[in-house]
């Protein structure tokens, strides 16, 4: 079951049987199936990731009763819920991932059960599902690496989850469900709301025409003096096209990305963009899903930041 992207949590009556609100963690969406003797692990899109995961494989396969779980994969480095510590375990197999899984191991932060013991649960209400969830850690059916993932029915505690403070922890925002839903495989019925903050960078290039971008490559400095990419724009409006591009100069041959390669993403190659003077100070909105430095999603311009210059802008940590 997948959850459609809100802005801000919904009212009371968005979903059927009133609202619970859960913690929306940073890792790998999969479900897990064990049987006797058979565990294996799902990605959202269908791929087997049991391989990447022998930790959590073998602990399926210590299980006492045949389950199917719905859950996020999850790494734990320097003190956070790591996304790219997760990204290299996933990459592993064989004596790789079993080395992977002895210095950074992986928990199943568990969110719903689909099935126990044989009886299939999809269409039983949330609320049912949640306590048989609750039931199995309560009775230590389920031990780590296997984590219950917070839930509440508080709003308040529901808003409090989507403070930026949060983010610092691999906590993304929250997943917002009806108490009276059944599991819809492949359906949204889900609602999902992302923290988010502003935040400032230096414009170092863009994608399209630099008197008119279509999208902004941010960047700021380390202690050593160098330009980090740190974000990447979702694709401007008209108006800010203008009024960005209006500001912009090419950058030459001493500009600290020229000859630089950028991912455009996965399977994607390499980003086409022009490197610009790295001038402009230019606000942004994003969410908390900060890996080393530079944000994995694509953040939202707000305004240029005529009253700041570079040395203003925070510096790249590390």
């Amino acid at each position: 079951m997948l959850a459609e992207p809100w802005t801000a949590l919904p009212p009371e009556r968005a979903l059927p049987g009133g609202l619970a609100y859960e913690q929306k963690t940073d890792g790998y969406r999969a479900l897990l199936f064990a049987r006797p003797g058979h565990a294996h692990i799902q990605s959202r899109n269908g791929a087997d990731l049991t391989g990447a995961f022998p930790d959590l494989a073998a602990a399926a396969l210590a299980l006492d009763r045949p389950l199917v779980l719905d859950g996020e994969l999850v790494v734990v480095h320097e003190g956070r819920l790591h996304f790219g510590a997760l990204q290299t375990r996933a990459r592993r197999r064989g004596r790789g991932a079993l080395q992977a899984a002895a210095d950074r191991p992986a928990h199943l932060i568990v969110f719903d059960v689909l099935e126990d013991a044989g009886a299939q649960l999809l269409e039983r209400p949330y609320r049912e599902r949640r306590a048989v969830l609750e039931g199995l850690f309560a009775n230590r059916v389920l031990v780590p690496p296997f984590t219950l993932c917070p839930a509440t029915t508080d709003r308040a505690v529901g808003e409090d989850w989507l403070a930026p403070a949060w983010g610092s922890a691999g906590i993304e925002g929250v997943v917002v469900k009806g108490l009276a839903q059944p599991y819809w495989p492949g359906r949204r019925g889900w609602i999902k709301v992302r923290a988010r903050e502003t935040a400032e960078g230096v414009i170092g290039g863009v994608t399209g025409l630099v008197q008119a971008p279509a999208t902004l490559l941010v960047g700021r400095y380390d202690s050593a003096g160098r330009l980090r990419m740190v974000a990447r724009t979702a694709p401007l409006s008209t108006a800010a096209r203008r009024d960005v591009g209006a500001l912009l100069h090419r950058g030459g041959l001493d500009h600290p990305w020229y000859g630089v390669r950028f991912s455009a993403g996965w399977g994607l190659g390499d980003l086409d963009f022009t490197a610009v003077q790295p001038q402009q100070v230019v606000e942004f909105l994003a969410d908390t899903s900060v890996d080393d430095g530079r944000w994995r999603h694509p953040v939202r311009y707000v305004r240029l930041r005529g009253d700041l210059s570079a040395v203003d802008v925070p510096l790249f940590p590390g």
